[in-house]
């Protein structure tokens, strides 16, 4: 086991590399020692954008601390999961310590990139280190006005590159993303557009007289390639990292029950385990999804808009022996405006802003994390009161509208991050029949 200062115990760490691939001794670790410490029910949390492991460790710190008290009788373990991600420093998570690096950015009016965010870019693309160096550049000098947002664009696409190899884990949707390829002129002005609709600048009466710049938007364009990336990695690491090792627990342990969660791309990430569960394998007993990063249609066995197509993940929910709960809000910016916006943004959309984009793109271009799972016949929808106290099905997938208490954060992600509630750590339990709802307050 590792992190003597996790707040829990049993804890175990497995870690991840782009291609699924798992450390080896963090594996047979838990693998030898789930059974030898009598683990019954086995909770496994994958992080979402992340930097680096000490701030992934430090959520599971946080959400894991209520379990214990939760459930006193049970015999519970946990894992973190840590895999290659990215957050950009000005995303912010409610209740955590901010970096040195977005309080400066704060002090640069236009969308210049810090020297975290420049890192973990390079991390990210370590093959186009020549390219984020000018991405980084051309956001701090704006060069020749909206004249040069072509190139900014094409610099853009550079660094997806590599994503069309073959073999990697399938989008939700065909193809390249529409964002990548429309106008980067038109597509930055939406990006601004969205941006000042969702928060006034300090000086907002001079702001109510000017337009925003496209340039403005240009920051979000970046930051929708580091997403596109991360989704497609959060597939492959699901799928062919995390689903097998499943199945190789079940027989190790015999008998422990393990209950999925997932923040944003590390929701795609779990959901994706499903698909890599060897068949005859039942070992998962609940997936909890907080604030889904992918396709509400994920599971959709026809889609609304294309009849003879299914979503990517068609009938998986169908591998848990237990619920798929889908956990949304209504807060969470990063998934009701700028995942739809991205999705569909091709150059031609009329212009929308704010809370109003979802509505004016249509469900077609929804979040799991905005809306829940969307176009899968039986789905049952809770508030949270009403599944911590009773109503949540034993079976089948259930939206939960969790914007009671996942609601705080600003710019441009919203309340995306704000998932640390002993609320949510109730619902889990609730989800993988640990502890009953009725004894949950």
């Amino acid at each position: 086991m590792a992190d003597p200062g996790m707040s829990v115990t049993p804890y175990w760490e497995l870690t991840f590399d782009a291609d699924g691939d798992v450390d080896g001794p963090a594996r047979d670790r838990l693998l030898t020692q789930v059974a030898d410490r009598g683990v019954r029910d086995l909770v496994v949390f994958a992080h979402g954008w992340n930097n680096d492991r000490s701030g992934a460790t430090a959520l599971y710190r946080r959400f894991f601390a209520p379990f214990p008290g939760l459930a006193p009788k049970a015999r519970l373990g946990y894992v973190g999961v840590f895999w290659p991600s990215m957050r950009f420093s000005d995303e912010p998570i409610p209740d955590f310590p901010r970096s040195a690096a977005a309080v400066e950015a704060e002090r640069e009016p236009r969308p210049a990139l810090d020297k975290e965010t420049r890192r973990a870019l390079v991390e990210t693309f370590p093959d186009r280190a020549t390219v984020t160096d000018r991405l980084a550049r051309m956001l701090d000098e704006r060069p020749d006005g909206e004249a040069g947002l072509p190139e900014f664009g094409r610099m853009v696409r550079l660094l997806l590159d590599a994503d069309r190899r073959p073999g990697v884990a399938d989008t939700d949707e065909p193809g390249e993303p529409a964002v990548f390829g429309g106008d980067p002129v038109t597509v930055c002005e939406r990006f601004a557009d969205a941006l000042a609709a969702l928060g006034p600048p300090a000086d907002a009466d001079a702001a109510a007289f000017r337009l925003p710049n496209p340039w403005d938007g240009a920051k979000e364009l970046l930051r929708q390639a580091t997403y596109h990336r991360m989704k497609r990695r959060a597939g492959t690491v699901g799928e062919r990292g995390l689903g097998p090792l499943l199945g190789r627990l079940a027989a190790a342990a015999p008998g422990v029950r393990v209950h999925l969660v997932g923040h944003s791309f590390g929701g795609r990430l779990v959901a994706f385990a499903l698909r890599g569960l060897p068949g005859s394998v039942a070992v998962v007993k609940s997936v909890t999804l907080l604030q889904g990063a992918f396709s509400h249609y994920a599971f959709a066995a026809r889609l609304p808009h294309a009849p003879d197509r299914s979503g990517t993940l068609k009938d998986r929910q169908r591998r848990v022996d237990g619920p798929l709960v889908c956990c949304h809000s209504r807060f969470d910016a990063a998934l009701g405006t700028f995942y739809p916006l991205a999705s569909r943004l091709a150059g031609d959309d009329r212009a929308c802003a704010g809370n109003e984009i979802a509505a004016v793109l249509g469900p077609r271009w929804g979040a799991m994390g905005h809306d829940g799972v969307q176009a899968v016949p039986g789905t049952v929808r809770l508030d949270l009161a009403a599944a911590l106290g009773g109503r949540l099905p034993a079976s089948g997938c259930v939206n939960v509208d969790v914007a009671a208490v996942v609601r705080r954060g600003g710019a441009p992600s919203g309340a995306h991050s704000d998932i640390v509630h002993p609320e949510l750590a109730r619902l889990v339990l609730v989800a993988g029949r640990v502890v009953a709802a009725d004894r949950v307050t």
